[in-house]
């Protein structure tokens, strides 16, 4: 599986307080980006599944909210996080 417990981890703890703190938006928000980079590559090479198509659109609606909500409650962690994603070009 490409996202294992270890990777998740790993991804929290890099962008969030602790790799046990699941709930910070920042950490949310890169884990919803590390799903959606694999189910792109996913369908760049399977452009008829339409299930994974739909999950992908979910995911990226999950992460704007998420990224709206950083935005008007605190500019300065929304600016962080975009700037350390790469979500902006």
């Amino acid at each position: 599986m490409y996202l294992n417990s270890e990777k998740k981890r790993e991804i929290f703890a890099t962008h969030g307080k602790s790799s046990e703190d699941t709930g910070t938006a920042e950490g949310q928000i890169a884990l919803f980006t590390y799903r959606i980079n694999h189910l792109t590559e996913h369908l760049k090479k399977n452009r008829k599944d339409f299930n994974t198509e739909r999950s992908l659109v979910r995911l990226v609606g999950k992460r704007r909210s998420l990224l709206d909500y950083l935005h008007s409650t605190e500019i300065n962690r929304y600016r962080a996080i975009v700037e350390k994603l790469g979500l902006r070009k």
